[in-house]
């Protein structure tokens, strides 16, 4: 029976895993897609790596029991065999939600659903007051924070290119001398948000790496990085004006247009990264909790993760973004606004930056709700008509639905479980503890 009930949880956690692929990675590709920079199966090839480099190089491998600290932990101590139960149905109904946000095209965030899960699950199992509302209140903030943080640098970035580049009398020449600074903040951009988002679990104190990947001297290897990146896309970029020649203005700004593809790809291979190596743990975090109470019999304040559960979060999200992503990816690339690859990397830049600046600030933020402002904000730079009005509407009606329909979910199957004597069964499983 033991080994049933542990298949079953591995089961539903790379059914999750499955889900934030399908919905949560096509995200960081959407924009690159739908700009043509590269094909579906480019992409996803591209992000296969690097989600799966992310999750199971530098995905956390120490995981809070209670996920985000939304349910008190006190509250369920004495029962252990209930917060096994809470935990799968918490994990089962966040991968329904995604999979039916992922059916309608609805880029989501997935920290929300499992957060959302688990808040609901708790308050059937142990009351309302067991919930930490306050901290559900950061995540309805972040509503709000994420996608205007995003809108606002995506539209700034993009008015820059605009005014800077695209909108000039001669577009070639003028992106021979802006190329370089651009190439410089997106490095350093990219670079900032690798070391301080997609590596933050790697760089720990006792970590040899820790002395030149934090402070002010990961910021000085993240400059010095973007200026030979600077210099050398000077260098190409000479050389690239002067095979342009004479053309005409509609010739240069295709010309133009294709300084851009590299930039874009690179910058939404940093999210794809991070995202790997952080959201991994809404997929392995709860199974990992799981398979500890089942094997101790105790709920602890956090859990290691093995590296097997990382490497199956990490199979589950590649499968998930192969056979199910494109619906999303069509969505944040064709449905919300006209992408260009200029527009693309403006918007990869703007979800970058807009991550890295809010972790670093201690403010809740959702991946998928910075790359959606990001894409609204280069839309918006080109005046609302460019901006699909329905399409925003909708998604924003399922990130305000994310929480609720989650917990509700998650209350319906534990309801459900408590009802089949699924917890008298785990605490059967469970070893005794005096």
């Amino acid at each position: 029976m033991e080994w049933l009930v542990t298949g079953g949880a591995v089961a539903v956690c790379l059914y999750m895993a499955w889900t934030i692929g399908a919905n949560d990675v096509a995200n960081s590709m959407g924009a690159p897609v739908g700009a043509g920079c590269i094909t579906v199966k480019q992409a996803i090839l591209i992000a296969a790596i690097f989600e799966f480099a992310g999750s199971v190089l530098v995905g956390t491998d120490v995981t809070d029991t209670i996920r985000k600290s939304i349910v008190e932990p006190t509250a369920l101590a004495g029962r252990p065999e209930v917060l096994c139960l809470g935990m799968a149905c918490a994990l089962l109904a966040s991968a329904l939600w995604l999979h039916v946000a992922t059916f309608l095209g609805m880029p989501v965030s997935t920290t929300h659903s499992i957060v959302g899960a688990v808040a609901g699950f708790g308050v059937v199992a142990a009351g309302v007051h067991s919930v930490h509302w306050g901290r559900m209140g950061e995540i309805v903030a972040s509503w709000f924070i994420s996608p205007v943080a995003g809108l606002a640098l995506g539209y700034l970035i993009f008015k820059f290119i605009l005014r800077s580049v695209l909108t000039k009398a001669q577009p070639l020449p003028a992106a021979v001398r802006m190329t370089p600074f651009i190439v410089l903040l997106t490095t350093l951009v990219v670079a900032l948000a690798t070391i301080y988002d997609g590596l933050k679990n790697l760089i720990r104190k006792e970590s040899p790496l820790a002395a030149y990947l934090t402070g002010g001297r990961a910021v000085v290897v993240s400059v010095i990085i973007a200026l030979a990146a600077a210099a050398l896309s000077w260098l190409l970029m000479r050389r690239y004006a002067r095979k342009g020649g004479k053309l005409s203005i509609p010739e240069q700004l295709r010309w133009v247009e294709r300084v851009f593809v590299p930039l874009a790809v690179m910058a939404a291979c940093s999210v794809s990264f991070a995202h790997g190596a952080n959201d991994v743990a809404n997929a392995v975090g709860p199974l990992a909790a799981v398979l500890d109470i089942l094997k101790s019999g105790k709920v602890v304040p956090q859990v290691i993760v093995p590296f097997w559960i990382l490497a199956l979060g990490g199979l589950g999200i590649v499968l998930g973004l192969a056979t199910y992503g494109y619906t999303v990816m069509r969505t944040i690339g064709k449905e919300i606004t006209e992408i260009t690859p200029s527009r693309a990397m403006a918007a990869s830049i703007a979800a970058a930056a807009t991550v890295l600046a809010c972790t670093r600030l201690g403010l809740p933020v959702s991946t998928s709700h910075c790359v959606v402002g990001a894409v609204l904000g280069i839309g918006l730079a080109r005046g609302l008509g460019a901006v699909n009005r329905r399409v925003t509407r909708n998604i924003f009606g399922s990130w305000l639905a994310t929480v609720p329909a989650a917990a509700g979910m998650a209350m319906l199957l534990f309801v459900l479980g408590h009802h089949l004597g699924l917890d008298a069964l785990l605490k059967q499983l469970m070893p005794a503890v005096p």
